[in-house]
């Protein structure tokens, strides 16, 4: 954008301003100089005027000897009426005794027989030296020069210190100050009217000088723009005019400059826009010079706030690095954020270094790449390796240690043999249990585990299965042989099954054995974590296309840290616990893959100390009792 400039900012101003105060500065030194020399000239030509005449000195002299007082006074007073000086200058006698004994003055008749009170007159009389100064006065605002000169006995030699008295004259200065003023009136009326002819040579000068950089500027501003089909007007073959023919070969370079550079622009943005990684463009300071929109979402941030920023500063990792780290050992680095869902994000930033062919580094260049889920994986895979493995490995180990002592000779007692028989069938027992739920989960991980659906009438059906649960109650040891999606554990507590049922029928579809296997694993954590004689209420509701079943129990409840990983594979909350019950920690893992299989949902709530309720939602479309046989 082309902005104004002022007219004190202009060249034109500042070209004449220069040749003005060239002028001005000239005259004034001149102008200084030529009034000083006047001035003093001046001074020197009224001090020489200021002086008594020879003969009057001497007879003052004689007179300052004659003892008749009033004669001597009276003659003294006719030799200064007649001083040349006597209309200009006052002056005054004075004895060597202080005494004033003459005055030209007729106003000053009254000090005559007085002392002076003048000291630089006492110190005269007392010196025997002429004194002459300025004294500017300022009741009058006048300034005076003022001269002493003693009298001393012309008759006597060889004692110059034989002072008979002072000749004291004060004379005016203005005459000679108002001669100066008016010559220095005179010289400011010439120099405001040599300053005025200048400005007006000056601006027609400077605009001689600023029209061909004016025009240079025009097309400067137009390139700016992109116009370039502009030229500079060629107003002389002087050094302006070779700057314009050198502005007009710039704009046809810069044009075909610019054509080149917006078409690789362009390519370069379109793969930088369609890169599903983001990249990161620095100068060789770090700061940030391009960054694409995939690199923007990776930081949750605007380009506005990106670019100028330091790639340390803006991959947080300031901390921990700094840019010359990032130049000498271009390492790849997993960089961990937050997103806004509160989720993180780890991406894996690769730094290559921008040189040129002079080995010049002129920035970085950094690719990210979003490896959290591969993270995430590799995570849970090295979590379920380790987890399998120690799981399996604990019954493993108890087998062994029994399996020991038996061959050892205590398969021949009677009394410890069955015991440590009936060990290992548990442990055997649970091992087939944990291998059968990884492979029910390897086929749900696989997609390979096949969903028999079929639409049930889910009031009936739930209340079917908490039927099983009473009854598993009340027969204690017994077990239907509907049982087999359950684990063979009994139940040893008591406890009571609430129900809160709509009795409407709704119709939902599922795998009968699946959705009872989820059904089942949340009922026995219900029993195993709830207290003897605890009351555990299941619920079934429907929402507007969703039923939702939910199982709240009164047990330990689930801590707020762990609410978020129950359903992950071998999560325990209470490990030893877990263990005692003979879980496997597979349980609600299964069962959220079964739901999800479904098009379902499943969550918990729970609070520490009161319990925890399980939640299952599943797709519900309502229809009528005649649609369900529809198909004939």
């Amino acid at each position: 954008m082309n902005k104004k400039i002022k007219f004190f900012q202009s060249i034109h101003f500042k070209i004449a301003l220069v040749f003005i105060l060239l002028l001005m500065i000239t005259v004034e030194i001149i102008g200084a100089y030529f009034v000083k020399q006047l001035e003093q000239q001046n001074i020197d030509s009224f001090k020489s005027r200021i002086t008594i005449e020879n003969y009057i000195q001497d007879q003052l002299s004689t007179d300052l000897q004659n003892s008749d007082t009033d004669t001597a006074n009276a003659n003294i007073r006719d030799l200064l009426n007649e001083s040349s000086i006597a209309n200009t200058a006052d002056i005054q006698v004075v004895d060597a005794k202080g005494t004033v004994r003459g005055d030209s003055n007729v106003n000053a008749q009254n000090n005559i027989g007085q002392k002076s009170s003048n000291s630089r007159v006492k110190n005269t009389l007392y010196t025997g030296q002429t004194y002459e100064g300025f004294i500017y006065d300022g009741d009058n605002g006048s300034s005076n020069y003022t001269k002493i000169i003693p009298i001393k006995n012309a008759n006597t030699t060889g004692d110059e210190n034989n002072v008979l008295g002072a000749i004291y004259i004060r004379a005016n200065m203005d005459s000679v100050y108002d001669n100066i003023n008016s010559i220095i009136r005179i010289f400011l009326i010439a120099t405001i009217i040599a300053a005025f002819l200048s400005i007006l040579i000056s601006i027609v000068i400077s605009r001689a000088i600023t029209r061909p950089i004016d025009a240079m500027k025009q097309q400067a501003i137009r390139m700016a723009r992109g116009d370039y089909s502009g030229q500079v007007k060629i107003y002389g073959q002087d050094e302006l005019g070779q700057l314009a023919v050198a502005v007009n070969n710039l704009s046809v370079r810069v044009e075909e400059a610019q054509e080149a550079s917006e078409a690789e622009r362009r390519r370069l943005d379109s793969v930088l826009a369609h890169m599903t990684d983001g990249v990161i463009a620095t100068d060789r300071r770090g700061n940030v010079i391009i960054i694409n929109q995939t690199a923007l979402e990776f930081l949750t941030m605007k380009t506005e706030d990106a670019i100028g920023v330091s790639i340390l500063r803006l991959l947080k990792i300031e901390k921990d690095y700094n840019l010359r780290d990032l130049l000498e050992n271009q390492k790849e680095l997993l960089l961990t954020f937050e997103t806004e869902e509160h989720h993180k994000l780890i991406l894996r930033a690769d730094f290559s270094l921008i040189q040129r062919e002079t080995g010049f580094i002129s920035g970085l260049v950094v690719v990210l790449h979003d490896v959290t889920e591969q993270q995430k994986n590799e995570r849970e895979q090295r979590e379920f390796v380790s987890n399998v493995s120690h799981e399996l490995r604990t019954p493993l180990t108890s087998l062994r240690s029994y399996i020991e002592t038996l061959n050892d000779g205590a398969w021949k007692d009677p009394e410890i043999a069955p015991q440590f028989l009936k060990v290992t069938q548990e442990e055997t027992d649970r091992m087939i249990r944990m291998i059968n739920d990884l492979l029910a989960l390897s086929r749900l991980d696989l997609g390979t585990s096949k969903m028999e659906m079929e639409t049930v009438d889910i009031n009936e059906f739930f209340n079917y299965i908490l039927d099983r649960f009473d009854m598993m109650l009340k027969t204690d040891n017994e077990h239907t042989g509907e049982t087999q999606h359950m684990h063979q554990n009994k139940p040893k507590k008591q406890y009571t099954i609430r129900r809160e049922i709509t009795k409407r029928d709704l119709w939902v579809e599922i795998d009968q054995d699946k959705f009872m296997q989820v059904v089942d694993n949340i009922m026995n954590n219900a029993i195993k974590y709830s207290p003897d004689g605890g009351v555990i209420t299941a619920r079934l509701l429907e929402t507007h296309n969703h039923v939702i079943l939910s199982i709240t129990d009164q047990g330990l409840g689930i801590p707020q840290k762990d609410i978020n990983h129950v359903f992950d594979r071998f999560y325990r909350v209470d490990k030893a616990r877990s263990r005692k019950q003979g879980g496997t920690g597979l349980g609600l893992a299964i069962s959220k893959e079964i739901v999800e299989a479904l098009g379902g949902q499943i969550w918990v709530d729970s609070q520490e100390g009161k319990g925890s309720t399980f939640y299952i939602s599943l797709p519900y479309e309502q229809m009528d009792s005649e649609d369900e046989w529809d198909e004939v």
